[in-house]
């Protein structure tokens, strides 16, 4: 490339090269072509990138610059031509002297740059003279797009009483210009509405607390945000946010009551637990802010309770014990209410609590009379003569009027005949006398009535304790059975004794144990007191004769430790026996009942040898008669033999119903042990059968046979037809003939011989000739 081409293209672009941004905006009217200082040499080319200024261009073309080879003679002999992105379209070249023009309206946010090619060619030859170059046409932007919050609009929350500068949010706008040219895209947020409370930083966008705020004055703010562009110059566009910022609740609030005072008041009859009332402290916080707890001061009565409703947060004032309008007829108590959860970051603004006064009344009632103690405790001794005192119990009516009262005892029959009160003066007294020994405690429950109303009624318990006595002498604790052999020698103990007492000794009981005077020196036996309420029987001599005496009866003498003591004679009887060293006590058993008979050994000898020659006499003549009670053949004048024959009377199943018929239920057999199926019969059928024809139709073995029969066609459910007719018949013993039944048959009527019919009378006559061995052929 020569350097007269140079020097052209050079002139030309520092004449529209734009000298400052104010020079830029100041031809916003005008097209501007600009290139960059890069300078790019590329054979005979001499190019540079163009600029071209977004704009609302004239109706005809508008110049942006020219390219031209160094070759070009200016005569006509050379053609430019243009390729690529926008060509004929955005952009045009004049094909004579290289031209670039641009033809419409270019949007830089849409497209910012154009890629295209140059070529010159010789008209004549077609052939190019300068090669192909590729070259950019950028578009500049202009502000020409104004600011957007796209996230908008912007719902923020912060706690009421932040501190100054507390962050609340950010909003963000975006600018569809060009950030890196010019100011176009340079945003500057301000604050239009929300002072004095708000602020913003104008860059970021940030919004800050100017100020502490109360929610309880105002809970939510509506703050505009305006965003321009052209850091905020003349001729900016603007853009504007709605902020929606919440006050959160903290505790910065304590409760405070609405009434100073409080008037309640309560039945003196009112049960324990009763709601007297409910005070009731405001919070202007909410939700768990406001939550709190009551409390009655310590120095407050003690008849009162206070808890928490936590649905309506009020105190619910409850009544701790019973009160009672003759005693006390007002109380006072203090109650407190205090904020369950406290922020320490505001105590400095005080106690989160308030306290007020409640006063109470009690309402009188009439109430049923009041026993002095609930529980009386009372004694008395046994044996004590009717009409003794027991105790008192005594009852007022609690009400101004004292009314008189009446006492009853209302309980069992038993206490009723056993005690009775005085109606007046409450005194119980004893209407027997009473035993310890049946009963060493009474409850009693005594009434106290009012005599002016008679609905009103008070009941207490009366216990009684009946003391002992001692009026229970001791006794033996049983029936002792004492022997002693004919061969016993002296000293020898013959018994271990103790006693009982039903008495109750406070000291614990202690007997004495000896024989009575009137034996002691004239006894076979001696008693040695052991000193542990036991004592010791034992033989004073040695040798005892059964026929000279055979029992002995000592009387023993059991005296108590009681005051004053009591003594009781006891009979021991000593049976003497025929043993060489130790009792057999059945055999002695036996000889003093035979003895209390009055029988001697030989008497009872001969008396049992009587009772079994008896005894074998009797079964000898019952033999006999049952062999005499035995039938003779074929009693019966008309006597059918038959088969067993079980008759069914069923519809049945059908043709395939193959198990509705159990041939083994035809067959006699004997009684089972226990009840099986039919199914399970059939093989014992035969052994049955065969034991039948042992027994008689009388036999405990037929009857059981046949009720077993019965049972098992009663119990089984099971086997077809369930209504059924079953018949058995037995043909009994004696018979000389035997059994005709062809079950039993073990050979063919060929092979035996019927003869003896013909001798068993008449009513056989024509079996005979049926059977005979000399019958005939034709019959």
């Amino acid at each position: 490339m020569n350097s007269s081409v140079l020097l052209h293209l050079m002139v030309m672009l520092v004449q529209l090269w734009p000298c400052s941004p104010s020079t830029q905006s100041s031809r916003t009217q005008k097209t501007v072509q600009s290139f960059t200082a890069v300078r790019r040499v590329k054979r005979g080319w001499l190019w540079e990138p163009l600029f071209v200024t977004e704009e609302q261009i004239s109706p005809n073309p508008v110049y942006i610059g020219q390219l031209k080879s160094d070759l070009d003679k200016q005569d006509g002999s050379l053609k430019y031509i243009l390729t690529g992105e926008g060509a004929e379209s955005f952009f045009v070249m004049n094909e004579y002297n290289g031209k670039i023009y641009v033809t419409q309206k270019l949007d830089r946010e849409k497209k910012s740059f154009y890629i295209l090619r140059a070529q010159a060619i010789n008209r004549s030859t077609h052939l190019p003279v300068e090669p192909e170059s590729e070259f950019i046409i950028k578009v500049r932007d202009v502000n020409d797009n104004e600011p957007q919050f796209l996230d908008g609009p912007y719902v923020a929350t912060v706690p009421e009483m932040s501190p100054e500068g507390t962050s609340v949010t950010q909003v963000t706008a975006t600018d569809a210009d060009d950030p890196s040219y010019g100011n176009s895209a340079r945003l500057l947020y301000s604050l239009i509405q929300g002072q004095p409370y708000f602020s913003v930083e104008p860059k970021t966008g940030v919004i800050r607390m100017a100020s502490q705020m109360d929610r309880e004055t105002k809970d939510q703010y509506l703050v505009i945000i305006q965003a321009k562009d052209m850091v905020g110059q003349p001729g900016a566009l603007s853009a504007t946010a709605t902020v929606t910022i919440n006050l959160s609740d903290v505790n910065d609030n304590p409760p405070k009551f609405q009434q100073r005072l409080y008037y309640m008041s309560v039945s003196e009859e009112a049960p324990v637990g009763t709601t007297v009332g409910r005070v009731s402290a405001e919070d202007s916080d909410t939700g768990d802010n406001a939550a709190m707890d009551y409390s009655i001061e310590a120095d407050s009565s003690d008849a009162f309770n206070i808890i928490t409703d936590n649905e309506t947060q009020e105190g619910i004032i409850l009544l701790k014990r019973r009160v009672d309008y003759e005693s006390k007829r007002r109380h006072s108590i203090e109650v407190k209410a205090v904020n369950r959860y406290i922020d320490e970051r505001f105590l400095k603004e005080g106690p989160f609590e308030d306290t007020t006064i409640v006063k109470i009344s009690v309402e009188d009632a009439d109430e049923p009379p009041v026993f002095t103690l609930e529980n009386y405790m009372m004694e008395i001794t046994e044996g004590a003569e009717s009409g003794s005192l027991v105790g008192v119990v005594t009852a007022r009516d609690p009400d101004v009027d004292n009314s008189p009262v009446r006492y009853s005892i209302v309980h069992s029959t038993l206490l009723k005949r056993l005690f009775s009160i005085n109606e007046h003066n409450g005194a119980i007294i004893t209407t027997e006398p009473l035993d310890r020994e049946i009963a060493s405690w009474h409850n009693i429950t005594v009434t106290a009535t009012e005599t002016r109303n008679p609905e009103k009624i008070s009941e207490a318990n009366v216990y009684v304790q009946v003391l002992d006595v001692n009026d229970n002498a001791p006794e033996f604790p049983k029936d002792y059975e004492t022997f002693v052999c004919e061969n016993a020698v002296s000293g020898q103990l013959i018994q271990s004794i103790s006693a009982v007492d039903q008495d109750d000794s406070a000291e614990g009981h202690h007997f004495n144990f000896s024989l009575a005077q009137e034996d002691a020196n004239n006894s076979h036996f001696t008693v040695k007191d052991n000193q542990d309420n036991t004592a010791g029987i034992f033989t004073a001599k040695s040798g005892f004769r059964r026929q000279e005496q055979f029992f002995f009866y000592l009387p023993i003498l059991i005296q108590d430790n009681g005051t004053p003591p009591l003594t009781s004679t006891n009979t021991l009887t000593v049976t003497v026996c025929d043993c060489d060293t130790e009792v057999n006590t059945f055999y002695c058993r036996y000889g003093a009942f035979m003895y209390s008979l009055g029988l001697s050994t030989e008497a009872l000898v001969a008396v049992l040898a009587c009772i079994l020659i008896f005894l074998v006499f009797f079964l000898a003549i019952v033999t006999i008669r049952q062999q005499r009670k035995k039938k003779p053949p074929f009693s019966e004048k008309m006597e059918e033999f038959r088969e067993n024959i079980v008759s069914y009377d069923d519809e049945g199943g059908g043709e395939e119903d193959t198990e509705a018929f159990d041939i083994s239920a035809l067959r006699t057999r004997t009684a089972l042990r226990t009840h099986r199926p039919r199914k399970k019969v059939a093989s014992e059928i035969q052994s049955l059968y065969r034991q039948s024809l042992q027994v008689g139709p009388d036999s405990a073995i037929f009857r059981q046979f046949i009720s077993e029969k019965l049972e098992e066609a009663n119990t089984d459910p099971s086997v077809p037809p369930y209504d059924s007719l079953q018949t058995y018949a037995f043909e009994g013993t004696g018979s000389l003939a035997g059994s005709l039944s062809s079950l039993g048959s073990t050979s063919s009527d060929m092979d035996q011989s019927y003869d003896y019919l013909a001798d068993w009378g008449p009513h056989f006559k024509q079996l005979a000739g049926m059977y005979s061995s000399h019958r005939t052929v034709g019959d």
